[in-house]
């Protein structure tokens, strides 16, 4: 069945939207990598996501395209959102802010499984300061969905008018970012005469996946999706994609349906917690660099490549399969895991 990317693009349009990328972000080829006899005749490709120029580019400025333009529209004058120390929507939500010339308000929870200096201290949460965000550090086990309801009330009563971000921006209308750029994805495949068997990401948040996996189905695309579950179980992360993937489709099209079999979620790299460093995202994060000179975080990417060459190894995939991996940044974060890699 051909793509229909005149109907996705048309329903995207509907939704208020601030430009915040030069433009598509490329599809590589990982022509070494590929080439390694383990990996058994698979084309592996790389979607550029983390090569943005704001805030040290990554998946969330996608969202942060449709919730940006929902502030605006609101007549916002603060983001307000909240995430680990080393969260990398936060980071971007204070660069979009500062480009927009808005106030901005983190809430930062720290890591119940790191808390060595260069992690409390060094990769996004050193950006966060730079962009000029005020940071509010909670100690761990505090509800940040509690704190922000105080802190929007706070703001309000200051005469400010502040918006509330979700986690990771993942909303349904946050994830009307990757449903375009599924459409995006499919453009660039049939310029290179390229159809994709399977879409790897990591899923958090599962706005990512969730607005691929809608992107996708309206589209009428065949190309399907697998999610690595790194922040919570795989049955819980596939109960949220789903329900969010809905939500999404129901923006673009109420009467669009979605059955259950269609969220594909792996949760085997997630390892002992979030944040969590395995030894499998060790190894993948070095092939990744020192085969192809790439580099990908060990949160989000690390762990979700590390899915993808246990499956390849393992022969899931046919000789042949054109597989495409979404490098969602993250990079600061690296820096923030050096006594692990050590």
């Amino acid at each position: 069945m051909p793509n229909d990317l005149n109907q996705l693009e048309t329903a995207l349009a509907a939704y208020p939207r601030v430009a915040l990328l030069e433009g598509p972000t490329p599809i590589q080829k990982l022509s070494r990598l590929s080439r390694l006899p383990e990996l058994h005749g698979c084309n592996l490709y790389v979607k550029r996501d983390d090569l943005m120029g704001l805030g040290g580019g990554g998946n969330k400025l996608r969202k942060l395209e449709f919730l940006l333009g929902e502030a605006l529209a609101e007549g916002a004058d603060t983001l307000v959102t909240w995430g680990g120390f080393q969260s990398n929507h936060a980071r971007l939500t204070a660069a979009v802010a500062a480009r927009h010339g808005l106030a901005c308000e983190l809430i930062l929870t720290p890591s119940a499984v790191r808390g060595d200096d260069d992690f409390c201290h060094n990769g996004n949460v050193l950006l966060d300061g730079l962009f000029g965000a005020k940071v509010h550090r909670l100690p761990l086990g505090s509800t940040p969905d509690s704190y922000a309801a105080q802190l929007l009330s706070a703001l309000g009563s200051q005469g400010k008018k502040p918006f509330l971000i979700p986690l990771g921006g993942s909303s349904p209308r946050g994830s009307l970012g990757y449903a375009a750029c599924a459409g995006e994805i499919l453009r660039q495949a049939d310029a290179l005469g390229v159809q994709f068997e399977r879409i790897i990401i990591p899923n958090g948040s599962a706005g990512t996946h969730s607005g691929l996996q809608a992107g996708l189905a309206l589209a009428r695309s065949s190309t399907e999706i697998i999610g690595y579950s790194v922040l919570a179980t795989e049955e819980q992360t596939t109960a949220t994609t789903l329900e969010k993937t809905r939500e999404t489709l129901q923006l673009l099209d109420p009467s669009a349906t979605l059955l259950e079999s269609a969220i594909n979620v792996d949760g085997s790299q997630r390892g002992d917690a979030y944040g969590a460093p395995t030894e499998s995202m060790l190894e993948a994060v070095r092939l990744l660099a020192s085969v192809e000179g790439l580099l990908t975080d060990p949160v989000y990417g690390g762990k979700a490549f590390a899915g993808l060459l246990a499956a390849v190894r393992r022969g899931d995939y046919p000789a042949g399969s054109n597989l495409l991996f979404v490098m969602t940044g993250g990079l600061p974060g690296l820096f923030a895991y050096r006594s692990a890699f050590n």
